[in-house]
């Protein structure tokens, strides 16, 4: 995915609004601010909700993102989900590998949304395996129970795997989004 070379009129990009969900220190901004900048970058204001823009181009079509970066503040606060899945084209519920609340976390957001919007499980911090506290058979069992589309696998630190998940979850929801 790149954006170099898209200089086609706004009105030709196609639209896609995607929420980041997760609790606090998952990576959520990591992810997305490697996926815009294709740098790393370690520390973040955890206290704001922020919303980015971008354009890339992605099976060389154009496509406007826009990213929302949600923000709770403790373990407990959630998104609004009437909200969220009203504005949003697809969910990306990202949870760390290496810290087993935040993946019961993502399973609790999952059952307060309770959407046909689609949904992508993100397990994140794979570079950290000798810190797991969440196994992979684990998260496909919940995957196949909480009919989520695709899980993958990322890490804020590697460009590439970031940047090809992000290719892959974006045509997800582009597809999805099309059939509605």
């Amino acid at each position: 995915m790149t954006t170099r070379g898209i200089r086609r009129k706004k009105s030709t990009l196609t639209d896609l609004k995607i929420a980041v969900v997760g609790a606090p220190g998952v990576g959520k901004s990591a992810l997305i601010v490697r996926f815009l900048t294709k740098r790393y970058i370690g520390e973040y204001d955890h206290q704001t909700e922020n919303r980015y823009k971008h354009e890339a181009l992605v099976d060389g079509e154009p496509i406007l993102f826009e990213i929302l970066d949600t923000c709770p503040k403790t373990d407990d606060e959630f998104p609004n989900a009437s909200e969220l899945v009203q504005w949003a084209d697809g969910l990306l519920l990202v949870y760390s590998i290496t810290d087993r609340n935040t993946f019961n976390y993502i399973r609790k957001a999952k059952c307060d949304l309770q959407t046909d919007t689609p949904l992508q499980l993100v397990a994140n911090k794979v570079d950290m395996v000798h810190l797991r506290q969440v196994s992979r058979d684990e998260v496909v069992g919940e995957r196949e129970l909480c009919n989520v589309f695709v899980y993958v696998y990322v890490c804020g630190q590697i460009y590439c795997l970031c940047d090809y998940r992000c290719s892959t979850i974006c045509m997800e929801f582009r597809f999805s989004k099309r059939d509605k």
